[in-house]
């Protein structure tokens, strides 16, 4: 199973980007898709979740900027991010958790101000 992450980049504050984490091989006992990320000199912190059934949570800083989906048919899980800001540059990982965990290596997002 490979994971791997693609769209980040550099944006200027108040602009978007979509990030996509497409997933090679099959996972077994998937119970949720998340995006996660973090920031130099801080922990890893959740941004948005997506349950099998297809309910969503998000960070409270994210929540109505960020939108995260799915493609089932392309294995692919997105996280939609509008409305950018400085505090939002990090890297992002994208991980499946199931029977157990995959993540992906990550992929940078910088929000210049």
């Amino acid at each position: 199973v490979q994971i791997v992450e693609f769209g980040g980049g550099l944006v200027e504050s108040g602009g978007f980007l979509r990030l996509s984490c497409a997933v090679s091989g099959r996972i077994f006992g998937i119970y949720d898709r998340a995006w996660y990320r973090q920031a130099p000199g801080k922990q890893r912190e959740l941004v948005a979740l997506m349950t099998n059934s297809g309910n969503t949570n998000y960070a409270a800083s994210v929540k109505g900027r960020f939108t995260i989906s799915r493609d089932n048919a392309k294995n692919t899980v997105y996280l939609q991010m509008n409305s950018l800001k400085p505090k939002d540059t990090a890297v992002y990982y994208c991980t499946y958790r199931g029977a157990a965990d995959y993540w992906g290596q990550g992929t940078q997002v910088t929000v210049s101000s």
